[in-house]
């Protein structure tokens, strides 16, 4: 993604009108809940854990969309509903498989530390046939961040084929699906690992995160790209890296 929008198959746009195209909603798309997303929704409930606002996993699904991430990663896999959106928005409904596969990353990973929900996620991966390009990382953020800048200056000099580390960096598309405590640092860790033009989508935490969320705030307003979208049930922060 280029500043005047061309990554975006956009020429000609500013900045600002560029961040607005990607920002706004799909209307074609709406937000109706997709069949194994609605599933795992249903389980969520029954187990008591909080999803995202419908209006929030749709607007995700919406902006990913539009980026053409060669690599992506979801940082905060839980037990697979936001992944259920995204792998539907890349490889369809599985039992009604569109006759063109629409546009998708090379490369997808979920990290989820916990083991059980990504056995469950796995299974996920497996029924969108999507196991070629799409993985579960079972590592803590805070790990796979640090071993990744490493592991990135390290190899900077060997080509592709010769890089096996489990997180293709850069990345040009990063979602963060963490507690809101630890949205800030988690947020500030994988903004390194962005490329140029890439973009990265958080929600707003409700309370101050203190001294690391405001720094990094001021950090990317200052030298990058941030915008907000208001929607039902929170807010959803838009970065990109310059």
């Amino acid at each position: 993604m280029t500043s005047d929008g061309s990554g975006f198959g956009l020429p000609q746009m500013s900045e600002r009108e560029m961040f607005d195209r990607l920002l706004s909603e799909d209307s074609e798309r709406g937000d109706s809940e997709p069949a194994i997303a609605a599933g795992i929704g249903e389980q969520m409930l029954h187990m008591s854990l909080r999803p995202l606002p419908r209006s929030m996993r749709a607007r995700i699904r919406d902006i990913s969309a539009k980026i053409p991430a060669r690599n992506a990663v979801l940082v905060g896999g839980g037990i697979g509903h936001l992944s259920a959106w995204l792998l539907d928005l890349w490889c369809g409904d599985p039992a009604n498989p569109p006759v063109q596969p629409p546009p998708r990353p090379e490369s997808f990973r979920i990290v989820e530390p916990g083991g059980k929900f990504g056995v469950i996620i796995d299974r996920l991966i497996r029924r969108h046939g999507a196991e070629s390009w799409t993985q579960v990382i079972q590592m803590t953020w805070g790990e796979l961040a640090a071993e990744a800048a490493t592991w990135s200056a390290a190899s900077a000099s060997l080509p592709d084929s010769a890089r096996p580390y489990p997180l293709p960096i850069p990345l040009d598309l990063v979602i963060i699906d963490t507690a809101e405590t630890e949205r800030a640092a988690t947020a500030a860790a994988a903004f390194e690992l962005l490329s140029h033009g890439g973009v990265m989508l958080v929600q707003e935490p409700e309370v101050p995160t203190g001294d690391v969320g405001e720094e990094f705030v001021k950090q990317v307003s200052e030298s990058h790209s941030l915008g907000f979208v208001e929607l039902t049930g929170g807010t959803l922060a838009v970065l990109r890296r310059a």
